[in-house]
């Protein structure tokens, strides 16, 4: 298929490059209107690791279903076409907003948008885009020591800390709690982090946690760095504890909080190798807490002094 692109981007998102391109059918300033969260990571013409062509107008190819997700009114439908290409059709609150299409090598995409007949885009491009690019990162960098988490993570004294759970757990509470009351506390990304991890010249690894220009409901688009010093599993209780997990109760605590196309084996066996290597090389804790003063203070002497 031939496309003819209005205009192209290029990103450096966790030392991960790629570009982004905007079709014939969508508005001259779609990328301030749909994508300013990705301006602080905009970088000039490079080499890719992957690219995105946005589409108006195409239909959604046929592809056979291989699972869904619902949460919090988002739906993605993951299949395969007859040539083995991945799709992913996105939807929020049962209304389809966009189909991303992947090459078999993950180093291509297209994002299928509907056209809104006067080439604007709609209340819920931006949702597709974000999404799109999301999953197609988290798919295209598995192999290269990068995880994208669902977590919040705050930096204090020059090391990153995050804070991991199922939805509703208080990640978000809890950085804010530190934010409050630990001083100098900053806040990083409120919902998804990226982490890579490194092998040092003395065959010691350690890990980095980068901001993203994904950030859920907290606008927090920052393109800054920082070691990882440690990362928290936090569970609601009626008193505060926290507890250190072995590497087994850590890489179970760490597997939920990745994002990825598990069921593929490439892709679940570079997620694994980055998965091992930090429940082996970073500490992992489990914090059982109220969402008070107490339990900020008590994370912070025990995990960062």
């Amino acid at each position: 298929m031939t496309l003819s692109v209005q205009e192209t981007k290029f990103y450096k998102v966790a030392e991960n490059t790629f570009s982004v391109s905007i079709c014939s059918g969508l508005c001259d300033d779609f990328f301030a209107k749909n994508m300013n969260n990705y301006e602080p990571f905009e970088v000039e013409s490079c080499c890719c690791l992957f690219s995105l062509d946005i589409v108006a107008g195409e239909k959604t190819p046929a592809f056979v279903e291989e699972t869904r997700q619902d949460e919090e009114g988002q739906q993605i439908v993951c299949g395969l076409t007859e040539a083995g290409e991945s799709v992913f059709v996105f939807s929020l609150f049962e209304k389809y907003v966009g189909t991303l299409v992947c090459s078999k090598d993950y180093k291509a995409s297209t994002l299928f948008v509907p056209d809104s007949g006067d080439g604007k885009n709609s209340s819920y491009l931006k949702f597709a885009v974000n999404n799109a690019l999301m999953v197609f990162y988290a798919i295209a960098t598995s192999s290269y020591n990068t995880a994208l988490f669902h977590a919040a993570v705050v930096k204090y004294q020059e090391r990153g800390y995050m804070f991991l759970g199922k939805s509703g757990t208080g990640k978000s509470t809890h950085a804010r709690l530190w934010l409050k009351y630990n001083e100098g506390s900053e806040l990083l990304n409120d919902d998804n982090p990226i982490v890579r991890f490194y092998t040092a010249s003395d065959g010691k690894g350690y890990a980095k946690v980068f901001g993203s220009p994904w950030s859920g409901k907290t606008p927090c688009y920052k393109n800054e760095e920082c070691v990882l010093g440690g990362l928290v599993l936090l569970s609601q209780a009626p008193y505060n504890k926290i507890s250190r997990l072995r590497t087994i109760q850590a890489y179970a605590a760490i597997v939920p909080c990745i994002s990825g196309k598990r069921w593929e084996r490439s892709i679940a066996d570079g997620l694994h190798k980055t998965e091992n290597m930090l429940a082996s090389n970073v500490p992992v804790w489990y914090l059982e807490c109220l969402p008070d003063e107490a339990a900020a203070t008590l994370c912070r002497k025990t995990i960062a002094e």
